[in-house]
């Protein structure tokens, strides 16, 4: 009897543990609906149809063509461990002058860049500084008289 109930706690134990090893999945940004994207039709839509349908878009570009962004991203991670991208999807609608659609263009992640920066320092024009300069540099230079600014000529 009393080797079957510390069994029955090993078993359970086991299970508690194994169970906190178990993969955590987190779905990032915009869901996207199949059947949703597919009802945004070129030359249909325009930038109120498509808002109406899709919702506010991720991001929105700056620069060419007006374009908006639906981002999602699925990633999964084990405890103590960084998250891993599992699925990607980036759905491009873009619009003309008028605001109608032109084209919507789906890609994954296969797309996807993966940086991996220089150091931990940026590297920056200019001269270097000691700390007892950036500490010390600045005395004497605000608030002397002529200056202008707060409280200063001019005012």
């Amino acid at each position: 009897m009393q080797a079957g109930k510390a069994l029955g706690v090993a078993a359970v134990v086991a299970a508690l543990a194994l169970g906190g090893c178990s993969a955590i999945r987190e779905n990032r940004g915009y869901i996207q609906d199949r059947t949703l994207v597919s009802a945004i039709q070129p030359g249909i839509d325009n930038e109120r149809s498509v808002a109406a349908t899709l919702g506010r878009p991720s991001f929105t570009s700056q620069f060419g063509e007006e374009t908006w962004y639906y981002v999602s991203s699925t990633t999964g991670r084990r405890p103590f461990v960084r998250p891993t991208i599992r699925e990607h999807s980036v759905l491009a609608v873009k619009f003309d002058a008028a605001g109608n659609v032109l084209s919507t263009e789906q890609s994954g992640l296969d797309r996807v860049v993966y940086l991996s920066p220089d150091g931990a320092a940026t590297p920056t024009l200019g001269r270097e500084r000691g700390f007892f300069e950036d500490l010390f540099g600045n005395i004497g230079q605000v608030g002397t008289p002529g200056a202008a600014g707060p409280g200063g000529p001019g005012v």
